[in-house]
């Protein structure tokens, strides 16, 4: 009877090697979201901020220029969530409402050592919808 143990030599250390593949891609993983998340964030809450600024920008009274108030919302908005400097930012009356748009690209280091870098793309639009824009029409 042979010892069982001759027949595989060529699987001993294979746990070490696959805990290092499994470890290295977790690694990867994390960094790509480290890097990428507070840039989808920033990217989702300028979309919140313009659709309040649309919104917050109609249902001022009086005299007010809306396109002016929505600009200086949009601005706001613009620092806070670390717009990049070169955004292309248009606030033009639309109709009955004002309708906001912006546009950004950031490059995000998704593997480490600028090995891939993803170009995350922002461009969006805020329309008023609603019961500001119906009162508006009336």
């Amino acid at each position: 009877m042979q010892n069982p143990t001759i027949h595989r030599v060529n699987e001993r250390g294979s746990a070490a090697v696959k805990f290092l593949v499994v470890f290295a891609v977790i690694l990867l993983v994390a960094n790509a979201g480290y890097n990428y998340i507070p840039v989808a964030y920033q990217g989702e809450a300028m979309k919140s901020d313009m659709e309040t600024a649309v919104l917050q920008g109609m249902a001022l009274p009086g005299n007010v220029n809306p396109v002016k108030n929505v600009q200086e919302r949009i601005d706001k908005a613009i620092i806070a969530n670390q717009v990049p400097s070169d955004a292309l930012v248009e606030v033009k009356k639309a109709g009955p409402g004002v309708n906001a748009h912006v546009n950004y690209t950031v490059q995000v280091s998704i593997l480490p050592f600028g090995i891939y870098k993803y170009n995350y793309v922002f461009d969006h639009t805020a329309t008023p919808s609603g019961l500001l824009l119906k009162q508006s029409e009336n």
